[in-house]
């Protein structure tokens, strides 16, 4: 299992451990600028090195509102070539969060996205097998 390579910083708003699937669990108070700055150096060096399917899980149930520089980022991530090996769960609590995150899933070519309200349906999803075509793709 490749190491998580991240360290806590009581400045940013998210925390992120491995899952026992290999994938990183987030979980995100904040979204300033401060935290998404940070959060975006760990993703793209994380998908530097990504290797194989993933399975993420992204907990935002505690944000309010995402602004437009968190939008403008995750579709950069997201846009990444090595996003493609991810599955990303996506767990929310309101619907003006969940309207942004359809925003940045409708504007991405990367990771396949869903959005949740209930933890154990995120899961469900994210254990579900990968298509054998994305895993033949993606070993090209």
């Amino acid at each position: 299992m490749k190491p998580l390579d991240w360290k806590p910083d009581p400045r940013v708003g998210y925390t992120v451990v491995r899952r026992p699937d290999g994938g990183m669990h987030f979980t995100f108070t904040d979204v300033s600028h401060e935290t998404l700055m940070h959060w975006r150096e760990f993703a793209l060096s994380h998908l530097a090195g990504a290797e194989g399917m993933n399975r993420n899980l992204y907990d935002l149930r505690q944000v309010k509102a995402l602004p437009e520089e968190a939008v403008r980022l995750a579709i950069e991530v997201n846009n990444d070539p090595a996003a493609r090996s991810v599955r990303l769960a996506i767990l929310v609590a309101g619907e003006s969060v969940a309207a942004r995150l359809q925003e940045i899933a409708a504007l991405s070519l990367g990771a396949e996205i869903s959005l949740f309200t209930d933890s154990g349906e995120a899961e469900a999803w994210l254990n579900r097998p990968f298509s054998p075509v994305l895993r033949r793709a993606l070993a090209k």
